[in-house]
């Protein structure tokens, strides 16, 4: 048996309306509430910043919660904000669509080194090389690697004036326009910033790039699911989200969580089908042979399993890998195996894409509200 959120809502309501002048937790305080198994997170404003009372905080909520299972294995995270001023004005989340795009794919993974950046930046030059066009959003803000498999690391974005406001034109190679952290960062520094921070620098690369007209917006998700994911949902409409996996059972672990988080109902962003990445290994001297290092047909057996469209699959093969470091996508192998391979898995995500569009509603942004977690705007 597992918390539900409307518990958790009742729990910190209660706690709210009797604790009095005792508690520093109000009804209007808590801002979002998320439940992933038995893992709980929840964003609450203060008006004391100091870290006594973030402490205090935490206690209140943490030993709320317990409260309602404590003899379940939970694990409670309870990030903290200072609420503005009255006389502040509050950044708001503009939550709107981008101007000219007209669909916004994520790409996402749940477990990091599965060469979801690699699929992305192949899909990408797949969808360029069919006439459409194309942009990536580099959301990996703490590991930004689309510069580099694009052969554009050193380079810098140039400032444009569109309508009287400055803008960064973004940087373009193969038939692809892209947006990164990576571009202003310095390679040999980590990023070390909060997720606040992290989503301020996204929106700005979102709404501050002079996108023009695109067919597709690719937005290259860092694993997990976490603040980054949270951003871009509450700041433009998706249309659907493709999971990358290899097929070990660790990874599809991961991979479900990811793909159960786009399906949870306050973000309902429909899942358009899941890629197997390093599927099988095939030695150059036994071109018959394939060897299923990781296992065998894992993410298309998770994908039936949580009705999920399953993409397609791609080997191991050194030359994805040598494409990536050298800033050439084996997409761009007219008629190689790869090229054939990517253009499959781009079609079949075209073909759920149009099926989505034709049977769903538009993607609206999601919407932080007070003590009822995430609802659609």
């Amino acid at each position: 048996m597992s918390i539900t959120k409307q518990a958790i809502i009742d729990a910190l309501e209660n706690l709210a309306n009797t604790a009095g002048d005792h508690s520093s937790i109000e009804n209007e305080s808590i801002k979002n509430i998320q439940v992933f198994g038995n893992e709980i997170i929840i964003d609450v404003a203060i008006s004391n910043p100091t870290l006594q009372a973030k402490k205090k905080v935490e206690a209140e909520i943490v030993g709320a919660i317990e409260k309602l299972g404590s003899d379940l294995d939970i694990k409670v995270n309870v990030n903290t904000v200072v609420a503005p001023k009255a006389t502040q004005t509050a950044p708001q989340i503009k939550g709107k669509e981008i101007p000219g795009i007209q669909n916004v794919i994520a790409i996402a993974s749940g477990k990091g080194g599965v060469g979801k950046s690699t699929v992305t930046a192949n899909i990408a030059v797949t969808l360029s090389k069919m006439g459409f066009r194309v942009g990536i959003l580099d959301a990996d803000v703490y590991g930004p690697s689309i510069p580099i498999m694009f052969d554009v690391a050193n380079e810098k974005p140039l400032s444009v004036e569109v309508n009287g406001k400055s803008m960064m034109k973004p940087i373009e190679n193969h038939g692809v326009k892209i947006s990164s952290l990576g571009f202003f960062l310095n390679p040999n520094e980590a990023v070390i910033w909060r997720g606040a921070m992290a989503s301020k620098a996204l929106d700005q690369m979102i709404f501050e790039t002079n996108w023009g007209g695109l067919d597709f917006l690719l937005i290259d998700l860092p694993p997990g699911t976490g603040d980054i994911h949270l951003s871009i949902v509450q700041t433009v409409p998706v249309n659907g989200a493709v999971i990358v996996s290899t097929p070990q059972n660790i990874a599809l672990a991961d991979a479900k969580k990811g793909v159960a988080m786009f399906k949870q109902q306050s973000i309902n962003v429909p899942v358009l089908g899941i890629i197997e990445n390093m599927s099988y290994f095939t030695p150059a001297e036994l071109p018959e042979n394939k060897y299923y290092i990781f296992g065998k047909d894992g993410a298309k057996n998770l994908a039936q399993d949580i009705e999920t469209e399953f993409l397609g699959e791609l080997p191991i093969v050194q030359s994805i890998r040598e494409g990536g470091d050298l800033g050439q996508p084996v997409a761009l192998q007219t008629n190689s195996a790869l090229e054939i391979a990517f253009t499959e898995i781009t079609k079949n995500m075209l073909s759920q894409l149009i099926k989505r569009n034709e049977e769903l509603p538009p993607t609206e942004v999601v919407k932080i509200t007070n003590m009822s977690g995430c609802s659609a705007k």
